[in-house]
């Protein structure tokens, strides 16, 4: 094998449909535990999983993956075999479940080239006590469980002494037979090779799965466990770069050689992780063996076709009903931030030109309107970008019902996940940053606000608390909340320990409930006496700043004996926002539009000023403060006079101020660049969110609204 493949394409194929392959485990199995039944679908599913783990992670010679995948894989062949009656659903679950967290850890092993040394030998014992007592407890089951293992060990009693640990890659004979293979570990004698059928598959992949070849080949290594021989082309499916194209256009074709029925091979090539189409034919049995036609690249055996139109025809059918064509592709993240980049340039690239200095005073009507066009192309080609960027939420909310599950058996509390909106999408990167945050949240609410059931019961609510996790759009952000029914947050409680810890920058008369709410998000705040292996001080605050990173923000509403409700604010995207441009002298700065109310010249009639000289302004009845950005950036300008200049209203959750600046330059689509690090940790009080590049070449400084509504706070 090719060092190249095996460290890379092969690896990362290998990492992703792993991961894929165990989310869906984990899915099954928690759905058949809330049903408190374990359907034969499930079981088959599970079965199939496993049996793909275990065979994909053999040949990365990821042993002990492979070897808990097996024990997995022969309990459910069991359950599926047998279908015992009495099978105790949550214990069941409670080993798949603690089999999924170790394959976990060390698929992270593989993804950090850690060595993947884990020990399973404890849950292999534990399943394997599960698996003789369920075999005890139906023990009038009409079937008898034999592993495939055994099966295939007692095939041929003479094959006693072989050893069960052959696992190299089959080797090629010689010259005479360059694509002939014969299976290490299965040697019969004569006598028992007449009983042996010839078949010849040939697959076709779904359009656009990748790495035909590589999926190839692991078909062809799991293939040794019941074949004594076989034969393939194209034959350099791992050496050879234009195997994959081959096998995408003229399909991967198999001969082989095996003691199984046509139905158990058709089931075999059946679990074909993206197969599109499978035609299966038996041939007849005798000595020959199958050659190639070299003229048309493709494997003839020289053997009679046995014409089963049945098996074709259900064959034909199941296929048709398994492997759906779909017209979607994979595509590697990093390709999609590198286009998302260039996309970002050419925005950029557009401003340069439309607003180049050299273009004022000229008549260009024909220019300008090439230009409307060329943004009206560029603006659908970004909207196209991000949407291709877009995920939806589902999976990282259907990975909360795991937490809920382990955390209610632990805490012995009975609740339940209830999920809205999980349609609804966010930038790829954006999904990365609040898996964690939601975690917390989760556990917290299950921990602070959810009361026992003796509570609930004494409190006139359900035995059952529950837990909403609910997604909407609003506007370019999307809100993300999590809402319990728990006792809610004691508001006296909250300020009694911000008293404690200086922590109320205003007086009790002034700060609102939901002010008060938000204290909790301050860093090592916690009104929880007992520190839990689940939550505790430090916590939310995590959360806090999670959220922050990416341009969000966090709030909670409570209700003091109905429950709480945390409410994340996040952006839909992080590239690309619109901005309005203005100016401070010979500086640049870019408010995003989300964030603006209105702009308005103020009569200096207007203008109130405190005895501390703070500067507000009246509108409308309600006053709002002043900030002046050239007395926060120190920056010179001839404007100071609030009269002369431009004021930009803008607001973030409850709280709105009014920026001062000398003029507005005009809205644009803005490239969002990260800050250097020495500019970010510049000031004390930075709020600045990036900058960008302007169609004059000049910089833009990006102001960062949370920060400073939070400066008005202070």
């Amino acid at each position: 094998m090719a060092g190249n493949y095996s460290n890379e394409s092969m690896l990362d194929l290998y990492i992703f449909e792993t991961s894929n392959l165990l989310e869906q485990l984990e899915h099954s199995i928690l759905a058949s535990e809330k049903s408190n039944h374990i359907s034969k679908d499930d079981v088959n599913e599970i079965f199939r999983i496993m049996h793909t783990i275990k065979g994909s992670s053999a040949m990365m010679l990821f042993d002990n993956i492979a070897s808990l995948a097996h024990s997995i894989e022969d309990l459910f062949y069991f359950i599926r075999e047998n279908d015992p009656r009495e099978v105790d659903c949550s214990a069941l679950s409670d080993i798949v479940l603690e089999g999924v967290d170790f394959l976990k850890v060390e698929l992270e092993k593989v993804k950090a080239k850690d060595p993947v040394d884990g020990d399973a030998q404890r849950l292999k014992e534990t399943i394997a006590d599960f698996l003789n007592k369920l075999k005890l407890q139906n023990s009038s089951a009409e079937k008898v469980f034999t592993s495939r293992k055994e099966t295939k060990k007692n095939s041929v009693e003479d094959l006693k002494d072989i050893p069960e640990d052959i696992e190299e890659i089959p080797e090629k004979i010689p010259e005479e037979k360059p694509r002939y293979y014969i299976a290490p570990n299965i040697t019969e004698p004569p006598a028992a090779l007449s009983k042996k059928n010839w078949y010849k598959a040939v697959i076709f992949y779904q359009d656009g799965c990748e790495m035909e070849n590589i999926r190839a080949y692991t078909v062809i290594h799991n293939l040794k466990e019941i074949a004594d021989k076989y034969i393939f082309t194209p034959e350099d499916i791992i050496e050879n770069d234009l195997s994959a194209q081959v096998i995408k256009e003229q399909g991967f074709t198999v001969v082989l050689r095996t003691d199984k029925s046509y139905e158990e091979m058709h089931e075999f090539f059946m679990q074909t992780i993206f197969l599109r189409e499978l035609k299966l034919e038996q041939i007849e049995d005798q000595e020959d063996e199958p050659v190639m036609n070299q003229h048309e690249n493709a494997l003839t055996p020289q053997i009679p076709v046995l014409q089963t139109v049945e098996r074709e025809e259900k064959a034909e059918k199941e296929v048709s009903l398994s492997s759906a064509q779909q017209s979607i592709i994979s595509v590697n993240v990093a390709k999609l931030d590198r286009l998302m980049d260039l996309v970002g340039e050419m925005v950029i690239a557009e401003a340069m030109v439309t607003q180049n200095p050299d273009l004022k005073g000229l008549q260009l009507d024909n220019f300008y309107k090439a230009a409307r066009q060329f943004g009206k192309i560029t603006g659908e080609l970004q909207d196209m970008v991000m949407a291709i960027r877009m995920v939806p939420l589902s999976t990282t909310f259907h990975k909360m019902h795991r937490i809920v599950r382990d955390m209610s058996k632990k805490l012995n509390k009975e609740v339940r996940l209830e999920i809205i909106g999980e349609e609804t999408e966010v930038d790829k990167n954006i999904i990365e940053h609040i898996s964690d945050p939601l975690m917390h949240l989760i556990r917290n609410a299950i921990d602070h606000g959810i009361e026992a059931a003796g509570e609930r019961v004494a409190a006139e609510k359900s035995k059952a608390g529950t837990i909403t996790l609910e997604a909407k759009n609003a506007g370019s952000d999307v809100l993300i909340i999590v809402r319990d029914d728990g006792k809610g947050l004691n508001k006296e409680k909250i300020l009694s320990r911000a008293r404690q810890n200086g922590l109320l920058t205003k007086s009790e008369q002034e700060i609102s409930d939901r002010e008060i709410f938000n204290l909790i998000f301050l860093p090592g705040f916690s009104t929880k006496e007992n520190i839990t292996e689940f939550s505790g001080r430090g916590v939310v605050d995590v959360v806090s700043k999670n959220i922050q990173t990416v341009g969000g923000s966090v709030s909670v509403d409570s209700t003091e004996g109905a429950g709480t409700a945390i409410t994340m604010k996040i952006p839909l995207t992080l590239a690309i926002i619109g901005g309005m441009n203005i100016k401070v002298g010979n500086s640049r700065y870019t408010i995003p539009t989300i964030s603006i109310r209105e702009s308005f010249r103020p009569k200096e009639s207007e203008i109130i000023r405190d005895p501390d000289e703070n500067e507000m302004i009246m509108v409308r009845g309600e006053c709002y403060p002043v900030i002046r950005l050239h007395t926060l950036y120190k920056v010179k300008t001839e404007i100071t006079e609030l009269s002369q200049g431009i004021f930009i209203m803008v607001e973030d959750e409850e709280t709105s101020c009014c920026i001062f600046a000398d003029e507005l330059l005009g809205e644009q689509q803005v490239v969002v660049k990260a800050l250097p690090y020495y500019i970010q940790n510049f000031k004390k009080d930075n709020v600045l969110g990036g900058c960008t590049l302007l169609g004059d070449g000049s910089i833009s400084l990006i102001l960062d609204i949370q920060s400073i509504t939070r400066l008005v706070k202070k």
